[in-house]
């Protein structure tokens, strides 16, 4: 150390320090308490804005397209819905891909655990799809709620059926399971532990489902054991891609049961009612 200028020593600590940042493993600078909430906040954020983005959109399109629906009843419109929700999946889903593809410098499938699944994993994840559907609509008999719930609402029409129908079956398993059981179930996996990550995202996935089902708490307590079984099946597996077929088989055990029962979505109304 005494051939080296004594001015340069804060410069050689500096250079020390950043060679070992960046010679430290990759995993270990993935899925930091920073970006959890940075994360939350813009999922947060955007959770707020997405709504009013619709309904600006809304009001400059409306004496364009000679839409009449009034402002008051757009909550309840299914058009109105899966366009709000459109509006807040696709900028989170490029928020996810620019945090792990740029920021982790990792392959956003790898990233996000989708492991390769053999058939007859991927037939089990499809059966136990169905059989959790299946459980649900028996517990839902023998305990029916006393009263109807906001989702309810967005069946107004066959039109409505189809399209709130096709977003549940073909959108909302990826996107949910991105968040829950992709993004943080890695970040609490990872900050405190595999049992956490199970129970927390568990929780919030049930609390995001909670104003659909508000006063049907039937509905709301089931939807947390869905998601308690989505959460087992990321943390037994490693993987997202089980809990996404797994959701994905579940919704649409759900939605075909709905269109068989209500002769393809014509009597879609009095089915719901009921």
């Amino acid at each position: 150390m005494s051939d080296i200028p004594e001015g340069n020593i804060p410069e050689l600590v500096r250079s020390l320090e950043a060679s070992a940042t960046l010679s430290a493993p990759l995993e270990t600078r993935r899925w930091r308490s920073a970006d959890l909430f940075f994360f939350l906040a813009f999922a947060g954020m955007w959770l707020l804005l997405a709504p009013l983005v619709a309904y600006a959109g809304y009001a400059v399109l409306r004496p364009i397209m000679g839409w009449q629906v009034h402002t008051q009843v757009l909550p309840e419109n299914a058009f109105f819905a899966v366009v709000t929700q459109t509006i807040y999946y696709v900028p989170l889903l490029a928020y996810v891909y620019l945090l792990i593809v740029v920021h982790y410098r990792q392959a956003f499938w790898t990233g996000l655990k989708w492991g390769a699944l053999s058939f007859l994993r991927v037939a089990r994840c499809f059966v136990g799809g169905i059989a959790l559907s299946l459980f649900t609509l028996v517990a839902l008999a023998l305990l029916p709620d006393k009263q109807g719930f906001p989702l309810e609402q967005l069946f107004a029409s066959r039109h409505a059926a189809y399209l709130v129908g096709g977003f549940a079956v073909l959108v909302a398993p990826f996107m949910e399971e991105l968040i829950f059981r992709g993004v943080l179930f890695a970040f609490f996996e990872n900050l405190v532990g595999l049992r956490f990550a199970v129970v927390t995202t568990a929780l919030l996935f049930a609390g995001l489902h909670v104003p659909e089902y508000w006063g049907a708490w039937h509905h709301a307590a089931l939807i947390l054991l869905v998601g308690v079984v989505f959460s087992v099946a990321r943390g037994l597996t490693g993987s997202m891609a089980p809990s996404v077929l797994l959701h994905f088989a579940y919704n649409t055990t759900l939605m075909t049961g709905l269109f068989i029962g209500s002769q393809h979505f014509r009597e879609i109304q009095a089915v719901v009612n009921h």
